[in-house]
């Protein structure tokens, strides 16, 4: 590992962790730990257990980004070069600033807006998609259906349409849970959540049928 490298996402690692420590002594013996999907409490525990939120956030996140283009197969992930080093700091920035903002919002003991979160993670999926058309093929990153292993072509299509609609579908996610009242938001987030799943599932499949049809 270059630690040189890696220094901007050790810090980013860090700061959830730094900002937990600051306002340690000044929280409560037990705090929230869960939240419905209304944004109201419906659990609590000792507060030593928010520890967990900064490594099971963005210390694993950064971890297992690291260590996969190692243990890949085919070894593509380490062909993406510079993209995949933007791809992992960018995951782990939003894997920190999510436990950070968990962290305030225990804190506050209310997560005050639920469409922050939709906001956020609006920005990953546009992040994310961003990203995708510049995936190689491989068993850990990307639309890992059965029919994009098996054949290149499908893959490639595949990340570049995926990679279009995850940039609309998450600035539209962004833009909409702005306007709209939280109950609709939420109803939003969980539409379009699902298409951008589907929709590249779906495409995969009639693809591969299409070319393993014509190559018959």
């Amino acid at each position: 590992m270059n630690l040189r490298k890696e220094l901007p996402s050790l810090a980013i690692v860090v700061l959830p962790f730094l900002y937990l420590g600051f306002i340690y002594p000044k929280l409560p013996n037990t705090v929230p730990t869960h939240w419905n999907g209304q944004g109201v409490i419906d659990a609590w525990g000792p507060k030593h257990s928010l520890w967990l939120i900064p490594f099971f956030m963005p210390v694993l996140t950064y971890v297992l980004l690291l260590v996969v283009p190692k243990i890949d197969p085919k070894g593509q992930l380490k062909h993406m070069g510079s993209k995949f080093d933007k791809f992992k700091f960018i995951i782990t920035l939003f894997m920190s600033v999510l436990a950070m903002y968990i962290i305030y919002a225990t804190q506050q003991q209310s997560l005050g807006s639920i469409k922050i979160i939709f906001v956020l993670m609006g920005c990953l999926f546009a992040a994310i998609g961003n990203y995708l058309p510049a995936v190689k093929p491989n068993y850990f990153i990307g639309i890992r259906t059965p029919w994009t292993l098996e054949n290149q072509t499908v893959w490639k299509k595949t990340h570049r349409l995926s990679g279009r609609i995850w940039v609309i579908g998450g600035l539209t996610i962004v833009v909409l849970s702005l306007l709209l009242a939280p109950t609709l938001a939420l109803t939003l987030f969980i539409t379009i959540t699902i298409l951008l799943v589907v929709i590249p599932l779906v495409y995969s499949y009639r693809l591969f049928k299409t070319i393993s049809a014509s190559s018959a």
